[in-house]
């Protein structure tokens, strides 16, 4: 990679516009969409989800 690049002004010649045919990034994302919920969980269970979590290393709020 130590090779200069040499540029010039050439015109260039015969260009071809071609239509934008790649997915928009919404498109390519794989999350899933989430609602928020609020519920109360026995201290038991919320520990079962934390281990859980630990176990895989992820949140435990996001537990599917």
């Amino acid at each position: 990679m130590n090779k200069k690049i040499k540029y010039s002004n050439e015109r260039l010649n015969n260009l071809e516009l071609v239509s934008d045919f790649l997915p928009t990034p919404q498109e390519l994302s794989l999350r899933n969409r989430s609602t928020k919920i609020t519920i109360s969980l026995s201290t038991e269970s919320i520990n079962f989800f934390k281990d859980q979590a630990n176990q895989h290393d992820m949140q435990y709020q996001k537990i599917d």
